[in-house]
């Protein structure tokens, strides 16, 4: 029976509305998400917050009820910034959820519809095919050659076979061969067919055991662990030193309450409770960013690894291509037909059967590019002749398979006896079943050759007739003629050029995989501008090819022909082999090996499989090649931005531990009390995780080489330029506080005048650390809303800490005069100036070497 959909009109829009409102989503009890209790909860939870909350109470232990109310009025701000970031990365997650969903083809309003498979209904007509998730329990109304794996509900490996609705059967338990009926979240192992949804949800078989399919689970990648380790680290070295200075100050000043402060205020200082946060929130927007680039993260470790890929394997058909196929040229009887140019005229007689046979051979409500040509250029140039068969019956069909590369359908006219047999598919596939001499593969192959080389996609046409009731078992038992080849034009996407010179200027290499002839693939290279296109290996002479050998002519070689998806795997094993990260394409289930083994597998959402979608790292929306090289500027964006962000923590967390301790050595007065501690985090927290996270990318994003994939976040440089970066702003600072206390000023004046310093240092580690290679000027037109929102809140903030009665004595202040406001700022931004230097430094020399 063939999978037919003529006739079929699906449900309507009102229909649909109305059953989703009766029924509900097709979705499963999911991860429960957190609420704002939930999340308010874990952000008290905090070692930060603990802290703030222990001064708090000690200051009401001590009587200051005004610094206690405060403290904790500072833990309601805290968790409120807190709450904001975590809902903002809640959202980006449900949006990711939300693409993530299986999809599902359906026929709504006698219309093809791909839709997200939580939109199913009961009633809708779904089309299932090779590679494909079941979105609901159904029942198929046609089945062509169908095998469902149905383990997840059966725990049995083996496919079952399934048949036809005779109409009578009702539906029972999953299991066993030649029932009618599929499972949600089963797989289509081979065939397709329609099949009409009767429950869906809950009510699924898939529902009634609890199974639950579409949950993100966060995942260990090599930066959390690598954060993971710095914040451990740094944690014993904060809850040791704190201890000291407790026992310290308790013991030299025998003052053990303001002992305790000192303790918590340097405990403050130096934890980095930044470091886990940001990194969350990095990734989960960082997967939000790339979706708008129409580039789905199933994988969060992928957004790590995109800006340290060096080869980039991609698929040529939809791809670098627009995978619209139309028919270009015809051969028949050693004649050939162009169609661009002799389209205007009838196509002669000589072409009919060709073009006859090469419908039949397709499906009769095809989504296969070449096929919806064939039928399109039949209904255009064959409507009014004897060779269109609308009333003849499908009765057979032998599919592709990766020994023979063509497929037949078996027909039957209505009131006809014999048996008419269509194939199509490889040249010397049809070659093969039409068992032709040496002599007439030869020059059969000359003919593929003419058209290959113009970049045409060609196919063989064969014909046969059998008579016999019962029908053999493999193709080659029937007695085939060949017809003659068609060829298609799949032309390029007009981005992928651009795109691939992009790559090139990363350092990225491209490598094309096809399944097409040499000669194709080399004219699409050719036209994309891909380097090395003369130099090929096709899928025959990799199969002949050593590992040791394969490894040696990948150094050079960027072009794969004629090869089938099992061979991918060796490729990408090849290439790892030979220290690349690889980003691997694929869409069959037969990809999923490759996608799993390369480093970032990238499944093609429009045309790709659910079996491929889940063994991928990333899913391309639109399966386009530039959305790939988009999404690695995005990865390598992300990175950088996080680095900065990381490299920024870690500077200012040198001063403010630096104040915290260095006073209690050296027996001067506390500079910093938890309250300061408290003002400063509410710069830290929005500018680390939302300030950095919105920056534009660095100039030289696309024009440096990967990164290792080893690299680690704090290199050696990172790590020395940020501690170098801290150091400056604690000498700086101190060096105001001393001097301001030698100049005979008060207590609360110097301390005013340090805080005020340590503020305009703080928001100018933010602005020199927006890029390495910009100055700060450079950078100030950029656009980044929450940068001007943090530094204008805190220049507010400041003000009225220091001309605010009621707040000057809460953080310990004194009226500062204008002259110190200067000294303030000068100093501060005396301390980011060296790095600025630095930059204007290598943009003189980049340019020398430039004009050199």
């Amino acid at each position: 029976m063939e999978q037919d959909t003529d006739g079929i009109t699906g449900l309507s829009s009102a229909e649909v509305l109305q059953r989703l409102k009766q029924d509900g989503y097709n979705e499963l009890p999911s991860s429960k998400r957190r609420n704002i209790f939930r999340i308010a909860l874990d952000v008290v939870k905090e070692p930060m917050l603990l802290l703030l909350v222990a001064c708090g109470t000690l200051y009401f232990a001590i009587g200051d009820i005004k610094e206690a109310v405060i403290l904790i009025s500072f833990v309601f701000v805290v968790i409120g910034i807190t709450l904001y970031q975590e809902r903002k990365t809640e959202r980006a997650l449900e949006a990711l959820r939300d693409l993530s969903s299986p999809r599902a083809m359906v026929i709504r309003d006698n219309m093809h519809v791909r839709i997200p498979g939580r939109e199913v209904v009961t009633g809708d007509i779904v089309i299932v095919s090779e590679g494909d998730r079941v979105p609901a329990d159904a029942v198929l109304l046609n089945a062509n050659n169908i095998t469902v794996d149905e383990s997840l509900l059966t725990g049995e490996s083996v496919p079952v076979r399934k048949s036809s609705w005779d109409g009578k059967q009702e539906m029972n338990t999953p299991g066993g061969d030649d029932l009618p009926f599929i499972y949600s979240g089963t797989l289509i192992v081979q065939g397709q067919g329609t099949a009409r949804v009767l429950k869906t949800g809950l009510n699924t078989e898939l529902g009634k055991i609890g199974k639950i399919l579409q949950v993100l689970e966060p995942e260990e990648t090599l930066l959390h662990k690598e954060v993971r380790r710095l914040v451990r680290n740094f944690t014993i070295f904060a809850v040791t030193l704190s201890a000291l200075v407790i026992v310290v100050y308790g013991i030299t000043r025998a003052n053990w309450s303001n002992g305790f402060l000192a303790g918590l205020t340097l405990a403050m200082a130096i934890l980095p409770e930044e470091f886990p946060v940001v990194l969350t929130i990095f990734l989960a927007l960082g997967a939000w960013r790339i979706s708008k680039e129409h580039v789905l993260t199933r994988r969060v470790s992928a957004i790590e690894t995109l800006g340290a890929a060096t080869v980039l394997c991609v698929d040529k058909t939809g791809t670098l291509t627009q995978n619209r196929m139309s028919v270009e040229k015809l051969f028949c009887n050693n004649e050939f037909y162009d169609l661009n140019r002799d389209h205007a005229k009838p196509l002669p007689e000589n072409f009919h059967q060709l073009l006859e046979f090469a419908i039949l051979s397709s499906q009769s409500d095809p989504r296969d590019p070449m096929e919806s040509a064939l039928k399109g250029l039949g209904n255009e140039l064959l409507s009014h002749t004897e060779h269109l068969h609308t009333d003849w019956n499908m009765e057979h069909e032998y599919p592709l398979s990766k020994e023979l590369l063509a497929m037949s359908r078996v027909w039957k006219s209505a009131d006809g006896k014999d048996y008419v047999i269509a194939a199509k598919g490889a040249p010397e596939a049809i070659a093969d079943l039409c068992h032709m001499s040496p002599e007439e593969k030869q020059h059969l192959s000359d003919q593929v050759s003419i058209m290959a080389g113009e970049g045409l996609r060609v196919l063989g046409i064969a014909k046969a007739y059998f008579s016999l009731h019962n029908l053999p078992r493999i193709q080659h038992d029937f007695d085939f003629q060949f017809i003659g080849l068609t060829g298609f034009a799949d032309p390029i996407r007009p981005s992928v050029p651009g795109a691939l010179q992009e790559c090139y200027g990363a350092g990225i290499r491209v490598i094309m995989i096809t399944g097409d002839y040499p000669v194709t693939a080399k004219s699409i290279a050719a036209q994309i501008g891909l380097s090395g296109a003369d130099d090929v290996i096709t899928g025959q002479e990799l199969d002949t090819l050593r590992d040791e050998e394969l490894r040696e002519r990948l150094k050079a070689v960027n072009i794969f022909a004629r090869v089938v998806p099992e061979q991918k795997l060796r490729i990408v094993d090849a290439l790892k082999a030979n220290g690349e990260i690889v980003a691997m394409t694929g869409d069959g289930v037969n990809d999923a090996p490759a996608l799993k083994s390369a480093h970032i597998g990238i499944a093609m959402g429009a045309r790709g499989t659910d079996v491929a979608r889940e063994a991928a790292s990333l899913v391309l929306l639109d399966d386009d090649f530039s959305s790939i090289v988009k999404s690695v500027r995005m990865g390598r964006r992300i990175y950088d931005n996080l680095k900065k962000a990381m490299a920024y923590i870690l500077a200012i967390h040198v001063p403010i531990a630096g104040i915290s301790l260095i006073p209690v050595l050296f027996g001067w007065p506390l500079i910093l009390m938890p309250v300061h501690i408290a003002f400063l985090e509410l710069i830290i927290d929005p500018s680390s995780s939302v300030v950095f996270e919105a920056e534009a990318e660095e100039t030289d994003t696309m024009k440096r080489k990967p990164r290792r994939f080893d690299e680690r976040l704090f290199n050696k440089r990172t790590f020395g330029i940020s501690l170098l970066q801290g150091c400056v702003v604690l000498a700086i600072v101190l060096g105001i506080f001393i001097v301001s206390m030698h100049l005979g000023q008060t207590e609360t004046q110097s301390r005013a005048l340090t805080f005020t310093t340590l503020i305009i240092a703080n928001l100018g580690l933010i602005l020199t650390n927006r890029s390495w290679s910009r100055t700060i000027v450079s950078t100030l037109g950029i656009k980044n809303r929450a940068l001007w929102g943090v530094v204008s809140g805190a220049m507010v903030f400041l003000a009225l800490t220091i001309y605010v009665p009621f707040l000057q004595t809460l953080f310990r202040f004194s009226t500062l005069h204008p002259f110190d406001i200067g000294i303030g700022f000068g100093a501060g931004l005396l301390s980011v100036g060296w790095f600025e230097t630095m930059k204007l430094y290598a943009q003189l020399k980049n340019k020398k070497v430039n004009r050199d």
